[in-house]
């Protein structure tokens, strides 16, 4: 049976690396794409668990991602969890109704991380 990976959508090189870190030891394999284009252009060559992605990037931004992501029927179903320095409850209810999962605000420790992946994937 094939794995399921996690994408993980973020700028950051320093960021992205620690939500890489956040996953290690769960049972799913882990690809990065340091912009929202680059995240389209991934989408399709992976068997999807889930997505994680900021809201803040260059080109395409996450919220566009969303919405791609929940438009399309391949990947409409994919949970996604939203992680943003964006912390006001309108930019939250935003994400959520375009279609996320959840949302986290930077900055976030390993564990609540580690705990809403968990959560969006529907396990505990």
């Amino acid at each position: 049976m094939e794995r399921k990976t996690i994408l993980i959508v973020e700028d950051s090189d320093v960021m992205r690396s620690f939500l890489v870190a956040s996953l290690e030891g769960l049972p799913y394999d882990v690809v990065e794409a340091p912009t929202g284009f680059e995240a389209l252009k991934v989408l399709p060559h992976y068997a999807l668990a889930m997505v994680v992605t900021d809201i803040n990037m260059p080109d395409i931004n996450g919220l566009e991602l969303i919405g791609f992501i929940k438009r399309h029927p391949q990947f409409s179903t994919l949970p996604v969890l939203v992680i943003s320095t964006e912390r006001s409850e309108e930019d939250r209810k935003r994400a959520l109704a375009l279609g996320a999962t959840d949302y986290l605000v930077k900055p976030f420790d390993m564990a609540p991380f580690r705990a809403k992946v968990l959560a969006c994937l529907g396990e505990r």
